[in-house]
C-alpha cells in the first residue's frame, strides 16, 4: 500500500516529540513492503528554530538514518493549495493528517482523499482536544475516516466532545531499531532529557529533579533540552546539573547509555486530566535499556508491568530511587531489563505498524472511504 503523512516536520526534531513516533512508525511500515511519503509544510516552526540554533548538521544525520522515508514539502498558503494537496494524495491507500497542521490543511485533505479513494486518518499526539477544544473544532473531523488518539481517555474526548464515531487508541511508541541498549562507560548518574516547557511541570521539576540534585551532590546529574529560560538555567546550575543543550533524538540513545539512569517528570496534564498516556520518552529509555523513575502518574491503561519501571509517590522516594540506581548495579541490571522486555513484546514501533494495519483493514472492510478493493486486498 501507499501511505502519505502529513506532519508538522519528519526531518526535524528540535522541540517536537512527535516527530520520534512518526519517524518510526513510517519506517516500520516501509520494513512491511509499504511505500510512504511525509509531507510537511514550507517553514515549520520545529524546522525553523532547529536550522537556526543547529545548522543542517542534523537534517543530514535524519537523512542518513532513514532514508527509507520520502520527505517532501509543500507551501500551506500557496493559491494551488487544493490542488497541490489533490496531486500529494493522488494514488494513496492511506492518509494520515496529524493534528500539528493548519486547520485549512486539514480539511483540505480529506475531500481529496476521498475523491482519490482512499482512507483519511487523523492522528492526535498532543492534549489539546482537552486543554484547547476550540483549537480541534476548528478541524473537519467528519471528513475523516476516524481518530487515532494516543489514549483511551482522549479516545474518548473525541467521541464524546467532538461526536467522532470511529475512534482507536493508538499509543506512541519506541523506534526500537534505533532507541536500543549500547555499550557504553558510565560517564554520569542521572540523565534527564526534556524541555522546561511551558511551566505545565515548573514546581515538580524543582521538587523531583533539582531538589534530589541538591539532595545528593555526590551524584552527576545531567541534561539535554530547549526553551530553558534563563532563570530555570541558574537553578540548574545552582543544583549542580551539567545543562548540555539539545539532543537530537538519534543522539539519545548515546546520551542513555552513558547514564547510570533516568527520570520521568510528567506534565501535570497527563497526571490530572489524561491520565494513562505516558509520553514518548518512557518508551524510548525503557527501549534504551536504562532504568527509569517516574514522579507520580497513573498507568491506567496497564501499558506497562509492575516493575517494568519505578513509580514513586514523593520527590524523597524519588532521590532515595536515583541513587540505589546509581550506586547498585544489580539492581540497575535487573530494572533495565523488565522494561526492556516489555517495551520489546509490546510498545515498539513495529508493533504500532501491525495495529495500524488492522485499522486500515476495518475500515475497508466497512468501504468507509468508497472504492477500496484494492486497499483491502492489500490488508489481507
Amino acid at each position: 500500500m501507499k501511505f502519505v503523512f502529513f506532519v508538522h516536520s519528519a526531518v526535524s526534531d528540535w522541540n517536537h516529540g512527535n516527530a520520534h513516533f512518526v519517524r518510526g512508525l513510517m519506517s516500520a511500515l516501509t520494513r512491511l513492503g509499504h511505500q510512504v511519503v511525509s509531507y510537511e509544510p514550507r517553514g515549520a516552526w520545529s524546522l525553523e528554530n532547529l536550522l537556526r540554533d543547529h545548522g543542517v548538521g542534523p537534517v543530514v544525520e535524519f537523512a542518513r538514518a532513514y532514508p527509507e522515508i520520502d520527505v517532501r514539502s509543500f507551501d500551506p498558503h500557496s493559491a494551488t493549495l487544493g490542488d497541490d494537496l489533490a496531486a500529494a494524495v493522488a494514488g494513496a491507500d492511506v492518509v494520515l493528517v496529524h493534528e500539528w497542521n493548519d486547520p485549512h490543511v486539514v480539511n483540505a485533505i480529506a475531500p481529496a482523499v476521498r475523491a482519490a479513494g482512499g482512507i483519511a486518518l487523523f492522528h492526535d499526539t498532543h492534549h489539546r482536544p482537552w486543554s484547547q477544544p476550540e483549537v480541534i473544532a476548528r478541524f473537519d473531523l467528519v471528513a475523516y475516516d476516524g481518530v487515532l488518539a494516543f489514549g483511551d481517555v482522549l479516545r474518548d474526548v473525541y467521541r464524546e466532545r467532538f461526536a467522532v464515531e470511529r475512534a482507536w487508541t493508538f499509543h506512541e511508541a519506541a523506534d526500537a531499531v534505533r532507541f536500543r541498549p549500547l555499550d557504553r562507560p558510565k560517564t554520569q548518574d542521572v540523565m534527564w532529557i526534556g524541555n522546561w516547557g511551558d511551566e505545565e511541570r515548573t514546581q515538580e521539576l524543582r521538587d523531583y529533579w533539582l531538589g534530589n540534585a541538591r539532595r545528593f551532590p555526590e551524584l552527576r546529574f545531567a541534561a539535554h533540552g530547549v526553551r530553558y529560560p534563563e532563570y530555570a538555567l541558574a537553578e540548574l546550575a545552582d543544583a549542580g546539573v551539567e545543562f548540555r543543550g539539545w539532543a537530537p533524538s538519534l543522539q539519545v540513545p548515546e546520551a542513555f547509555a552513558h547514564s547510570r539512569v533516568t527520570l520521568h517528570v510528567p506534565r501535570r496534564a497527563y497526571v490530572e486530566a489524561l491520565r494513562g498516556i505516558p509520553t514518548i520518552r518512557v518508551f524510548e529509555a525503557l527501549a534504551c535499556g536504562i532504568p527509569l523513575v517516574s514522579a507520580p502518574w497513573l498507568d491506567s491503561e496497564n501499558l506497562f508491568r509492575p516493575g517494568d519501571y519505578l513509580a514513586v509517590q514523593s520527590p524523597a522516594e524519588m532521590g532515595d530511587a536515583l541513587r540505589r540506581f546509581a550506586t547498585d548495579d544489580d539492581a540497575r541490571q535487573r530494572q533495565a531489563e523488565r522494561g526492556l522486555e516489555t517495551i520489546l513484546a509490546r510498545h515498539t514501533c513495529d508493533h504500532r505498524a501491525a495495529q495500524l494495519l488492522d485499522i486500515v483493514g476495518e475500515l475497508a472492510s466497512a468501504g468507509a472511504a468508497g472504492t477500496l478493493a484494492t486497499t483491502e486486498a492489500a490488508c489481507t
